[in-house]
């Protein structure tokens, strides 16, 4: 063996130097051959490897630790199926605009098309699910192509990086003095002054304006502008995705949730508006493409993404920045021009309008949040979850088709960054890694998933893993005996549920759970749901809560895939 002078470092020790340098906490993995030589550098460093029963698993926690941190998430994987089992879980961070680097080991380069264990062709299938997909050729490069990955996926608009390092790059030794050191940190605040100018103009014109606020809200960390925003213009403000809770349910001019299917003003809102100002949100189907809005109104569109604006929808002012910036200079533009006053008079009408829309919206709900029926009603589920979990900083995680659509019906927020879903991308599985990556980030706050019986098995091995690491979270499953979304939606597109591709049946899942170690429950009462609640929380334990709920109450969530979906009539 050649002698290895003390000047030598290998590739694998050059990426745990730069994951340290770069401040990370957690890097989520299913350890692998090729991506030894990473782990053997992380193991005793400060980086800690939390190793997970699934590479979907592993990305998943990932996403979530990026979407309550606003830094990248780290997830690893090796080779082939570790890869391919990693990308639902990139597609998804893409699709939420979350910061991600995904690290992944391959075949080394000398035995490139030799047929060797787990060769593929990894960065022709992730380059169009990413911001950017990074091979790194030569071990001298390695802090280049971190720093080079963090710096993409963090910037503009955040979103997933894919770093490869084939194995033999991750093994060869190379003169430390020839390693060039890099460490950027983009911090960017474009602000469109004069797109804030002309806004204030269309907003003085304007009788029923609305805001929609979005993830990129969330990401710029722009809540405290967007409070001072409304409050010095009387608008109306509904939240979306990543930015539930950044101005609280609760404050006056919020109207809680975007999504026109939940209880409450929102649909009124849209069609009598006269202005729809979206600050950092797609237009997207959550808003019928853009439909759901009055065809007359005008709408403003604010993203740090130019070629996001535009979708969907005419847009009458578009503007390019970051929105912490935009908001900070249109509140400063309102108080040199003491518009406040005039704004928050106009606007009142309009706001007394919504308010008795919202509780004409919530009235029609009522009966389903406080039914006694049984098998119990999935809203009333969801209304017993909201009311237990009334800490300002209790998280709630949804998984599942029809479940997320109740809990998203249901949730009141108060605190941003303490609610997950999936998002428009759709993918079922997310609840139990986002409720471990909650947990892990909150250890002294409660956390809560409620997943549906489908969603639930994609990675129910991470129930073990809780126990393992001691993540004491409480999931709850709204047990609709199968694919309650698709089998219902099937029922109102083609007359009848296929049930081969729909049914479940009964399954015990709070046995399972209790035969490896947590607690499980069954529930059929509704009266029956709180003291479950109560006494998992108190037991400090992985629990289960497995909910009997109808099987044939179908949501706003089935009858909108009925419409849209791709089914023959």
């Amino acid at each position: 063996m050649e002698n290895v002078s003390e000047e030598s470092v290998s590739g694998g020790q050059l990426v745990a130097e730069a994951l340290v340098q770069r401040d990370v906490e957690f890097v989520f993995s299913l350890s692998g051959g090729h991506i030894t030589p990473i782990y053997q550098h992380l193991e005793n460093s400060p980086v800690t490897i939390f190793d997970t029963r699934h590479e979907q698993a592993a990305v998943f926690m990932a996403e979530a630790w990026a979407k309550m941190t606003r830094t990248p998430g780290v997830a690893m994987v090796t080779a082939g199926p570790g890869f391919t089992n990693a990308l639902t879980g990139v597609a998804s961070a893409f699709f939420s605009n979350t910061p991600l680097v995904i690290i992944a080991g391959c075949v080394g380069l000398d035995n490139k098309e030799k047929y060797d264990l787990q060769d593929m062709y990894q960065e022709q299938v992730i380059s169009p699910m990413v911001k950017k997909a990074l091979v790194c050729p030569k071990t001298t490069r390695i802090p280049e192509y971190v720093d080079m990955a963090f710096r993409t996926a963090a910037s503009g608009r955040p979103g997933p990086v894919y770093l490869e390092f084939p194995v033999d790059v991750l093994n060869a030794e190379v003169a430390r003095a020839s390693v060039k050191q890099l460490n950027t940190m983009v911090e960017s605040r474009p602000a469109d002054l004069n797109g804030a100018e002309k806004m204030l103009e269309m907003m003085a014109a304007a009788h029923n304006p609305v805001v929609i606020a979005g993830t990129g809200v969330w990401q710029a960390e722009a809540e405290a502008d967007l409070i001072d925003f409304i409050e010095k213009t009387g608008m109306p403000v509904f939240t979306s995705l990543s930015a539930r809770g950044a101005v609280p349910d609760d404050h006056p001019l919020c109207f809680e949730g975007a999504l026109a299917i939940r209880p409450g003003a929102a649909f009124a809102a849209y069609i009598e508006t006269d202005l729809v100002i979206v600050l950092g949100t797609r237009i997207s189907l959550y808003y019928l493409f853009g439909d759901v809005f009055n065809p007359a109104a005008k709408l403003v569109q604010v993203d740090i993404c130019p070629e996001e604006i535009g979708r969907n929808r005419r847009v009458d002012l578009p503007v390019a920045g970051d929105l912490k910036a935009f908001l900070g200079a249109c509140n400063r533009i309102i108080g040199e021009k003491n518009l406040s006053a005039t704004f928050v008079s106009r606007f009142s009408p309009w706001i007394e309008k919504l308010k008795k829309a919202e509780q004409d919206g919530k009235g029609q709900a009522v009966k389903d949040w406080t039914s006694d029926h049984t098998p119990i009603h999935p809203l009333r589920l969801a209304r017993e979850i909201d009311a237990f979990m009334d800490k300002e900083d209790d998280i709630v995680v949804a998984d599942g088709g029809d479940t997320t659509t109740w809990m998203g019906m249901t949730r009141t927020m108060k605190t941003a960054g303490h609610y997950l879903d999936y998002g428009i991308f759709g993918s079922l599985g997310v609840g139990l890694p986002y409720a471990l990556a909650a947990k892990l980030r909150h250890p002294d706050k409660r956390v809560l998933l409620i997943s549906g019986d489908g969603s639930i098995g994609f990675n129910f091995m991470e129930f073990e893993n809780a126990m393992r690491k001691g993540l004491p979270i409480v999931v709850v499953i709204c047990n609709d005996l199968g694919w309650g979304m698709i089998r219902h939606s099937q029922e109102i597109r083609i007359g009848h549920a296929i049930e081969a591709g729909t049914w479940i049946g009964r399954v015990d899942y709070h046995k399972m759970v209790e035969a490896i170690g947590g607690k499980g429950y069954l529930v059929e009462n509704p009266a029956d749901i709180r003291p479950a609640l109560e006494d998992a929380f108190a037991s400090g334990k992985v629990c289960l809560i497995n909910v009997m709920t109808d099987p044939t109450t179908i949501s706003p969530g089935s009858m909108a895939l009925a419409n849209v979906g791709a089914y023959k009539a």
